[in-house]
């Protein structure tokens, strides 16, 4: 007769792929990764350009792939946008040591969640990976800043009518989601602002998220081009 005690069997540890044109790189990443992370997480694969880490990604559906910018064969921002086209798109932080002006906004438009540093202390790094997968965009101050001011910089009216215009499109509730979200609040902070269960506000934001067809990263791109008020603001 089986047994009726719980299973006390460990999650199934986070998927990871880690691109990057030096073999170095992969080999570090990967030993921090598997060794550091308690089995939290497993890297399945390493790349060394943008078209084998799509075709790798095709065959192993990673939770995550950590992408380089400056590769030989295909950029890892083109790589970015081909793999959050795939049919189970990966979360993907782009992997790198500078933030060159205008990378962020790129990256950030082809679907990436945020970045990673190579220089980053190893607990750091599995962090944001955890968290990634988690539904909470990885951009650190200096990342966020450098979006903003690149949306200010090249956002022409046009855009942000269309962007306020999008997010007319939802529905209140939706919307004051994706409003906060882009504040980058947690679905458990977008709840108690909004009065409502964490389960509930998860909803609104997966329904805008399905309406729109943008990820929690580009919605909260979306909200910058409208330039509208913080919801926060007294």
């Amino acid at each position: 007769m089986p047994s009726s005690e719980p299973s006390n069997a460990p999650a199934s540890p986070i998927t990871v792929s880690v691109v990057d044109d030096d073999p170095m790189i992969c080999q570090a990443m990967s030993m921090i990764l598997n060794d550091y992370s308690q089995g939290r997480i497993s890297v399945v694969s390493t790349s060394h350009n943008g078209d084998d880490a799509v075709a790798k990604a095709r065959e192993e559906h990673p939770d995550v792939v950590l992408m380089d910018i400056a590769m030989p064969g295909g950029d890892g921002i083109t790589a970015t946008a081909r793999l959050r086209r795939l049919p189970a798109p990966p979360h993907v932080l782009i992997l790198t040591s500078l933030s060159p002006k205008g990378t962020v906004e790129r990256a950030a438009e082809a679907g990436a969640e945020g970045f990673v540093s190579k220089t980053d202390a190893p607990e750091e790094i599995i962090n944001r990976i955890v968290s990634v997968c988690e539904g909470r965009p990885q951009y650190n101050p200096a990342s966020q800043r450098q979006l903003l001011a690149d949306l200010h910089a090249h956002r022409p009216m046009t855009r942000r009518d269309e962007a306020r215009e999008l997010l007319d499109s939802l529905t209140e509730r939706e919307r004051q989601a994706v409003l906060l979200a882009a504040e980058g609040l947690t679905n458990q902070e977008i709840a108690a602002q909004l009065f409502v269960s964490e389960r509930t506000a998860k909803a609104h934001l997966s329904s805008a998220s399905e309406k729109l067809s943008m990820s929690r990263v580009q919605l909260a791109q979306l909200v910058g081009r409208a330039d509208l008020p913080s919801p926060l603001e007294p």
